[in-house]
């Protein structure tokens, strides 16, 4: 299923994605077929197949289902047990996503074979970028890749991100070398495990190329504008480096100094001068382009969540393209952009069918009641935000239909089966037999920065938790909202509370440290993914709380009223991003109180056997 041809070949690539999708009903055919042929007498499928290996019968027996349903088989991988619990090849690692389930990642199981899967995705991601943007054989990219905390199971398994999983593993580090996959970061500034040190000896690296580079990118929109920030903070120091030839002392890990050092090459004050110019200058409005002055584009994603960093992106950028190349996710790789200079808000994935059994399930607006969410979040015409899902049975890849809403379901060859992925999708289109999707939305998420997903029952527990320090104020919670401020980096969360004092007691003065603490509470009470981003990662600012006047949530909802929503169906949105109601939102604000602490958090623990 995986055809081989050269990434170079542009020709060649764009004629193997022309057969992938004029061919997807086959090829999902017999994809189900080889995956079914292998895994059917696994101990999860052999419950409902009983060896069998018939597409309706796996259809009408296999459950659809989430990952607390799996859950505990892979817990007993990751204890110990052999891998055809659920899958016919071994296990090989365990790739924790940024998704949570009890305030702990998820583990997706993983294969060596899976690996060569990612990578046959990553090539064919070369010649649409060719077709669409000439020239890029003629420099280096300045990716900034890092990894993240690992462990090892009881039963001796890595669980990882997945993409620490992919910068450690052979296949990228012995990737033959072209003029197409040539970055400025030397692998050992990759895989440095300080991520200040990773971020800092990587940029260097770009700055002291800065006349090679013809593409620039990270994985996330956030972790770029992350690296544009640090560099407003460390440009002086790296000028230095450059000017003298030399590492900063405190680069403390000796692959990777050694590494920059080599990239250093000796002293460049000509070269120092020229970027002292550019980042001294009186703003940095357009600093990518000036300081990478050959950059034909910025590859990050921008859609779903990180679509809220596309005015910074453009500040910086210079008019540079905000390119989306990929859709992927921990459980596999789904998709590619084929018209990768459109822009963000018309970014839509063409799915390649060789990736992974693909189901959909049907997600209807229920037309009578239009979600007040929707009303308040200003996005009814693009229908962004899906109210209520009807879950029906499921739909082919083939078979979905155009302008239509549907959650992703995967059936993989690494021992996941008709899996709920949680993803929206909308169909914006075909090409050939293979549909086009636009991502809409994370299921039940509300709230995200970076990597972190915090759903409505997860800041409502967390809210839950914080209000109880309200109690010797005399004060009750009786309505909040919040929204993700990405107006600075790194952005942060906020939540609006409207408080009423309990009896007839006038409004108390509110307390600076119970409010503070407040904060802390509801950080302390998210999920890992965030604590980690708040502690670790520092790609998370503190979270806020914004006291607003008593009636503000009345005023809130009689503005939504005037917009469409219904009186009757009205609801409170926990999440507000319209601009317009953030603003009445904010004009009603008393006082405004931060977290003082840093959440705790360390890299999740695995039960014993």
């Amino acid at each position: 299923m995986l055809p081989s041809y050269d990434p170079q070949d542009t020709e060649a690539g764009l004629k193997l994605l022309e057969d992938l999708t004029a061919n997807a009903h086959l090829i999902q055919d017999q994809l189900l077929s080889e995956i079914l042929t292998r895994s059917a007498r696994t101990e999860y499928l052999g419950r409902f197949l009983g060896g069998q290996v018939d597409k309706e019968l796996f259809k009408r027996r296999v459950p659809v289902v989430n990952y607390e349903d799996i859950k505990p088989y892979i817990e007993r991988i990751a204890n110990g047990e052999p891998s055809d619990i659920i899958s016919a090849k071994p296990i090989t690692e365990l790739l924790t996503s940024s998704g949570t389930s009890g305030g702990q990642p998820k583990m997706m199981p993983s294969t060596a074979e899976d690996l060569d899967r990612k990578t046959f995705f990553y090539n064919l991601l070369v010649p649409v970028m060719n077709k669409h943007v000439d020239g890029l054989d003629q420099g280096k990219g300045m990716y900034l890749w890092f990894i993240k905390p690992e462990i090892s199971t009881p039963g001796g398994l890595m669980a990882r991100p997945v993409l620490t999983s992919y910068y450690k593993s052979s296949n990228f580090l012995n990737r033959p070398y072209n003029r197409f996959n040539v970055v400025t970061s030397p692998d050992e500034t990759i895989l440095c495990p300080d991520s200040k040190q990773s971020m800092y000896s990587q940029l260097l690296c770009g700055l002291v190329q800065r006349y090679e580079v013809l593409r620039v990118g990270a994985v996330f929109a956030s972790a770029f504008l992350r690296a544009i920030k640090f560099l407003e903070a460390h440009w002086e120091e790296m000028c230095l480096n450059i000017k003298t030839g030399q590492v900063s002392e405190w680069i403390t890990d000796l692959r990777c100094r050694d590494a920059v050092g080599l990239v250093l090459g000796g002293s460049n004050p000509e070269s120092a001068s020229s970027i002292e110019k550019e980042c001294g200058g009186k703003s940095w409005e357009g600093i990518i382009k000036r300081l990478w002055p050959r950059t034909k584009y910025i590859e990050v994603i921008v859609t779903g969540s990180m679509a809220q960093y596309i005015p910074l992106l453009e500040f910086y950028s210079g008019g540079l393209p905000l390119i989306s190349v990929m859709y992927a996710s921990s459980e596999c790789y789904f998709g590619i952009n084929l018209q990768p200079l459109s822009k963000p808000s018309d970014v839509s994935y063409t799915l390649l069918p060789n990736m992974a059994y693909f189901e959909f399930l049907p997600v209807e607006n229920n037309h009578e009641e239009i979600s007040s969410e929707v009303q308040c979040n200003g996005t009814v015409s693009n229908r962004n935000d899906v109210h209520k899902a009807d879950v029906m049975d499921t739909v082919d890849l083939v078979d979905v239909k155009l302008r239509h809403y549907y959650e992703l379901v995967v059936t993989t060859f690494t021992g996941l089966y008709r899996y709920r992925v949680g993803d929206i999708l909308m169909v914006t289109g075909f090409h050939n037999r293979a549909p086009q999707f636009r991502f809409v939305q994370r299921q039940n998420v509300v709230l995200s920065i970076d990597t972190d997903k915090t759903s409505e029952e997860d800041l409502l527990n967390a809210v839950t938790k914080a209000k109880q320090h309200l109690e010797p104020l005399g004060l009750l919670l009786t309505e909040y909202t919040s929204y993700p401020d990405s107006s600075s980096i790194p952005g942060h969360y906020v939540l609006f509370w409207e408080l009423e004092a309990k009896g007839n007691i006038d409004f108390p003065e509110l307390d600076l440290g119970i409010m503070e603490q407040c904060c802390s509470t509801v950080e302390e009470s998210l999920d890992s993914v965030y604590r980690r981003c708040r502690r670790k990662d520092k790609s998370i600012g503190p979270l806020e709380i914004r006291v607003v006047k008593e009636g503000t949530f009345d005023v809130l909802m009689d503005f939504c009223v005037s917009q469409g929503s219904s009186v009757n169906q009205y609801k409170t949105p926990r999440c507000i991003k319209w601009e317009a109601a953030l603003k009445i939102l904010n004009s009603r604000v008393l006082q405004s109180f931060f977290s003082q602490s840093v959440p705790s958090w360390e890299p999740f623990k695995m039960g014993t056997k």
